[in-house]
């Protein structure tokens, strides 16, 4: 059998002191050889794992419709990212309109 984490339920840990002395080390790194990208470059970049776009949350008091609640409660737990889900969708669908 086969066990795997995904990043949304991987628990964050400290970095280790070993871990942090690499990146310490890394930013004394020369990086003089390496071209500047141009803007025409920067503009023309795209994601290569998008799904690893995680956007930052925030909490918020809103009122919803006691049935629309109830729909999204009945498939059990994680209604709330349900909820985000179907307004990022709809925010999506609709964000070509603007």
């Amino acid at each position: 059998m086969r066990v795997t984490k995904t990043l949304s339920k991987a628990k964050k840990q400290p970095l280790s002191n070993k871990r942090l002395a690499e990146i310490l080390a890394f930013q004394d790194k020369d990086l003089e050889d390496i071209p500047e990208l141009t803007d025409e470059q920067l503009a023309q970049m795209k994601s290569v794992h998008p799904e690893h776009f995680k956007p930052v949350k925030k909490t918020l008091q809103i009122r919803l419709d006691s049935d629309v609640i109830a729909w999204f409660k009945k498939s059990g737990k994680g209604y709330q990212t349900r909820i985000n889900t179907a307004l990022r969708h709809l925010m999506l669908k609709n964000a070509r309109q603007f």
